[in-house]
């Protein structure tokens, strides 16, 4: 249990955030997964999904009733930060220590992954991580391996070991320094002889790689880790006060004033070279720590070595793209060094794949890279949606952290081979740029190609018919657009809801967010009337997500007066707002559509009435008669890239802004419907659609649902070769049907 009695460190950086009051109430694994909640609540301690954590659990023996030692570990792929008690493995100690005895050495390490569930207490079917050995061979109850940069930036300088001694001497530390082995095993023994050498160590710096840490407690083992991480913390920012203000080698390249502007301008051409293989879901930084690392001198050196942590590189790949573009030069000139740079990239990318696969390597991924980073700008992360953007980010970002405390902790050029070098690796294959040590290409390939890490990937649940894709719902704050935002949403699309009512789109944006991750979901105001408002439409969705690839408008006018008499600027208005503005939004999305080079789709929603003439309904008739036609015209223009589609529903008057409670009792008088005035404005509407569905072959009221279903199948992939048509959907309404 927490022992009450240990002291909070003094920290200078990090926060000690264990609240013994909630800790009392907590067996063992639940302090264990407070323990794990708590180090990933700090994006300085931990990633997303980064390290993991173990106890050392006494339990009874479900067959044999007697007490057994269970290591509790963080299973495969899982999170610190949300990771719940469900969310461990548990395997006997003793089994698995018990494996060392079938280990036939390092080259059939992965064999062993095979037999952790054979070790596996209670039949628990969460994955072991292939970490597993490395707590189980540690003799300590409580373990933390963590990727701090701080840490990382130790274990990644070329001087690291020597700058460990010197810790451990100033803050009366025993670290412990191990060469660079892939996580497994192998590393597991060498974990442990480690200790076995070296009696009274409080910690292991992983060359290249991390941190390990432990405690007798679950409360010493959280404070061990804050305390260790914070004070190598102090050590480097010691060093870069020393140093002074110049970092990377000074400033290369100004930030540009206009970035904010010019980095969503470029987002749909960059997604869209990027996006060649696979499409992806970008996100935008320009943090002033990754600023002053894509702006510096030594950027692009540093750059192309790569990252050090597999944590990192996992998400990273083996290096991010560095486009070089000069203070003086112009957009045309960006994106024409955007697809210079990403056809080099690729190229080194499969070389780099030919260098190192083996016959029985998993086949070659996407050669793209996720990571871009612009001189002036700042960064671009790719993902196959918002949030995985978003981490890789959050990695990349760490990576610059690890280079700049590597950086800081540089004295003069060091001699030899590197203390990252295992036995029987080669030295030459450790570059180094200003004390930065990069994980060789041979390990990187290793591990970006090992078969744990495709299993992994085999894994994750299989995406949805709209993943990766997103869709621009215009009117999305009401009626059909609201239903198309949500199956939009439930089928895995990333969603901008732009509405003339702001605040309503807004509330379904709140809604979407129940369904999907908020992260998936925006909301901004659009007049489609107007080109200026329609294309900050498009640059916020651009800003959110990177580009647009579904376009859909559901927005409409229904005119109407008290004596049936339409005047002629209402008129005017009609044809606005129901042809002209859908022309606009086409018009504008096109150039963006341009810039991405990736299909795209639109799709309009017209009218039954474009084909059926009745009295006191002209203007709206007519528009949409308009609009029909210009669905096929836009069609024809934007071919081969964009596929134009629209619906035509008949009256639908469920949650539609065209039907207020005047203009239902109207058509109900209209119509000789009789009705009580009492009734609610959905009771109403409900016998209005009733009155509209006896006149159709189904006998059906059309709902917002069943147009959604048509647009979707139309934005989708599913209708690839499907454009300049309208889908009735109308219950079977004869008088539509075309002659």
């Amino acid at each position: 249990m927490t022992l009450a009695t240990v002291a909070s460190p003094a920290l200078s950086f990090l926060e000690d955030r264990w609240d013994t009051s909630v800790a009392a109430t907590l067996d063992e694994p639940e302090l264990l997964r407070y323990r794990s909640n708590l180090l990933a609540s700090d994006l300085r301690i931990t990633n997303f999904a980064g390290g993991n954590t173990s106890s050392k659990i006494p339990q009874a023996d479900p067959l044999t009733g007697q007490t057994v030692e269970v290591l509790w570990v963080k299973g495969s792929g899982g999170d610190l930060g949300s990771i719940k008690r469900a969310g461990f493995a548990t395997l006997y100690q003793e089994k698995l220590l018990a494996l060392e005895r079938i280990y036939k050495g390092v080259d059939t390490e992965d064999d062993m992954v095979g037999m952790y569930p054979v070790c596996a207490f209670r039949n628990n079917p969460v994955a072991a991580s292939i970490d597993t050995p490395l707590h189980g061979f540690l003799p300590f109850p409580h373990v933390d391996h963590l990727h701090p940069d701080w840490g990382i930036a130790l274990a990644a300088s070329a001087n690291g070991k020597a700058k460990m001694d010197e810790f451990n001497r100033e803050f009366n530390h025993s670290l412990v320094w191990v060469p660079w082995q892939r996580p497994g095993f192998e590393l597991g023994l060498m974990m442990r002889d480690a200790v076995a050498k070296n009696p009274g160590c409080d910690g292991i710096v992983l060359g290249g790689h991390g941190l390990f840490t432990w405690g007798q407690s679950q409360r010493e083992c959280y404070l061990n880790t804050l305390t260790v991480i914070d004070q190598i913390g102090q050590f480097i920012h010691r060093h870069g006060i020393k140093k002074g203000p110049t970092l990377f080698g000074g400033e290369l390249v100004p930030a540009r004033t206009e970035r904010a502007q010019l980095s969503t301008q470029i987002a749909p051409y960059l997604r869209g070279q990027v996006s060649t293989q696979n499409r992806w879901i970008s996100s935008f930084t320009d943090a002033p720590d990754v600023l002053q690392f894509v702006n510096s001198t030594h950027a692009r050196n540093l750059a192309f070595l790569g990252t050090s942590c597999p944590d990192h590189f996992i998400r990273t790949k083996i290096r991010p793209l560095f486009v070089p573009w000069g203070a003086g030069e112009d957009f045309a000139a960006l994106k024409m060094h955007i697809a210079s740079s990403i056809a080099d990239y690729r190229e080194q990318y499969r070389a780099y794949y030919n260098s190192f696969a083996s016959p029985d390597s998993p086949a070659l991924r996407d050669a793209s890279p996720t990571v871009v980073l612009i001189p002036g700008l700042g960064m671009f992360s790719f993902g196959k949606n918002k949030t995985e953007a978003r981490i890789v980010g959050e990695f990349y970002t760490n990576a610059i952290h690890v280079m700049e405390g590597a950086t800081l902790l540089a004295e003069g050029e060091v001699k030899g081979t590197l203390p990252h070098c295992g036995e029987g690796m080669d030295p030459a294959s450790f570059k180094v740029f200003s004390n930065y040590v990069a994980l060789p290409a041979i390990e990187a390939f290793r591990i970006e190609y090992w078969a744990m890490e495709e299993a992994k990937i085999r894994r994750q649940p299989p995406e949805k018919e709209l993943s990766r894709r997103i869709a621009l719902v215009v009117g999305g704050g009401s009626g059909i657009g609201r239903e198309v935002a949500l199956l939009a949403a439930v089928r895995g699309a990333h969603v901008m809801l732009a509405d003339r009512d702001e605040a309503a789109a807004a509330r379904v944006a709140a809604e979407l967010q129940t369904v999907t991750s908020k992260e998936f979901v925006a909301s901004t105001a659009v007049d489609i009337r107007s080109r200026e408002a329609i294309g900050k439409a498009l640059q916020a969705t651009v800003a959110a997500f990177g580009g647009v690839d579904i376009l859909i408008n559901t927005a409409a006018l229904f005119p109407s007066s008290p004596d049936g008499v339409i005047p002629d600027a209402m008129w005017a208005t009609t044809l606005d707002i129901n042809v002209t503005a859908n022309y606009l939004l086409a018009d504008e999305a096109a150039k963006l559509f341009a810039d991405q080079a990736l299909d795209a789709s639109i799709v309009l929603t017209s009218s039954a009435n474009a084909v059926v003439p009745k009295r006191g309904s002209e203007a709206y008739d007519v528009s949409k008669a308009a609009l029909s036609h210009l669905v096929r015209e836009l069609a024809v223009s934007l071919a081969p890239r964009v596929r134009v589609n629209g619906i035509s529903p008949a009256t639908v008057v469920k949650g539609s802004t065209m039907f207020p409670r005047d203009r239902v009792r109207a058509s109900l008088t209209k119509y000789n419907i009789p009705f009580d005035d009492s009734l609610t404005d959905e009771q109403l509407r409900t016998l209005l659609a009733g009155f509209y569905a006896e006149r159709t072959l189904t006998r059906q009221p059309i709902d917002p649902s069943d147009c959604a279903e048509a647009i979707l199948f139309l934005g989708s992939p599913r209708a690839r070769c499907t454009t300049g048509h309208l889908i009735p959907v109308d219950g079977g309404l004869t008088e539509a049907i075309l002659r």
